[in-house]
């Protein structure tokens, strides 16, 4: 089951009790506020899709003190398809991800005609939406109580971006970029699970790994799982890729690679690469990749291709476990040294230092 990355609310007779524009003195039922607190806990974002004035509206959820828990708010008098449809791009989230909350079956109506994918529930559900399954990410980490704020600091820096005059390159320096690749632990664990799981955009194979799973292959000592993290001058990014390398004396198999698409614009995913393609070439090993095309992993693609990676056959090939479906690619690669990234700082684990047990 997809789980629900962002619900958009109505506010009047949905979020709130009574009808704004009315003259109604409007309250937010505990049910309600309970329902925005433990989804934002758990990660899920939240927006609005209302049919108000927006500085009025905006001025009365500050007044309840829930405006903080919307990211995005699309207040006006505009299709409210058109709005859901802005946030799912401005976020970009995949409209499977997105769910709609409104007390009218004409507003539900208009959304699932324009965007069949997203999940309209009606007002009398709302109470109750935070014991649905798909609202119930099966891991919660410390990243996930944060994410929103991540995401609005996300949206200053956007700001700032917009005013600042000069190339992309110059801007990204002023961040103060920081990456950081360690080795998972017991701690990182549920972070892990959860970037197998919510990556789409820059995911290699879009295979999901439980902490079963991920707990095997860290006790595989030719196995290595690595959590990446970011942070600048705005504040963290949290966990932001995973790596799932297998190591023999000969080839490095990079079983996963993935990166949130919420650093792509800095160069996360190539700056992730370059590292493990510097780090291969310096143990003198070759590099083979898995790689299952999706709709949505295009970009993951183009950095393999772009980095150097190709179809090409390879002896080495042939020792490697066979791929995980019939769809999965395995791509090649004789890695040579690569640069620094100008732009951001790495602190990463030496995987050259470690003694690699030979077949």
């Amino acid at each position: 089951m997809t789980i629900v990355k962002c619900l958009v609310w109505d506010l009047d007779n949905t979020l709130w009790r009574g009808t704004l524009a009315e003259g109604d003195d409007v309250e937010v039922p505990e049910e309600i506020r309970r329902v925005i607190t433990e989804l934002d806990a758990r990660g899920v974002l939240q927006s609005v899709a209302s049919k108000n004035d927006h500085d009025v509206a905006w001025a009365r959820l500050e007044q309840v003190g829930l405006a903080e828990y919307f990211v995005l708010p699309r207040i006006g008098w505009g299709p409210k398809s058109v709005s859901v449809k802005e946030i799912a791009e401005r976020l970009d989230f995949a409209e499977s991800t997105i769910a709609f909350v409104d007390d009218q079956p004409t507003e539900r109506a208009e959304v699932a005609f324009h965007l069949p994918e997203v999940r309209c529930y009606p007002a009398e559900q709302a109470a109750d939406l935070a014991a649905l399954p798909e609202f119930t990410p099966p891991v919660v980490t410390e990243d996930s109580a944060r994410r929103r704020r991540m995401y609005q600091a996300g949206f200053r820096r956007d700001t700032e971006r917009e005013r600042f005059t000069g190339p992309d390159e110059d801007f990204l320096r002023t961040l103060d970029l920081r990456m950081s690749v360690v080795r998972a632990t017991e701690r990182e664990l549920a972070r892990a699970a959860e970037l197998t799981l919510r990556t789409s955009q820059m995911n290699a194979t879009g295979v999901p790994y439980d902490d079963a799973d991920l707990r095997a292959l860290m006790d595989d000592p030719d196995h290595e799982v690595l959590v990446v993290t970011m942070s600048d001058r705005f504040g963290p990014h949290g966990a932001v890729g995973i790596v799932l390398l297998h190591r023999t004396a000969d080839v490095w198999h990079l079983k996963l690679l993935a990166t949130s698409c919420r650093v792509v614009a800095f160069g996360a995913g190539s700056t992730l690469l370059n590292w493990v393609v510097d780090r291969a070439a310096l143990a003198g090993v070759h590099l083979a990749a898995d790689f299952r095309p999706t709709d949505r992993n295009r970009m993951m693609d183009i950095a393999y291709r772009f980095a150097g990676f190709d179809d090409e056959a390879c002896a080495c090939l042939a020792t490697l476990a066979p791929a995980v479906s019939d769809d999965v690619l395995r791509l090649h690669l004789l890695p040579e040294p690569r640069p620094v990234s100008p732009v951001v700082t790495l602190d990463a684990v030496d995987l050259a230092a470690v003694e690699v047990r030979r077949g």
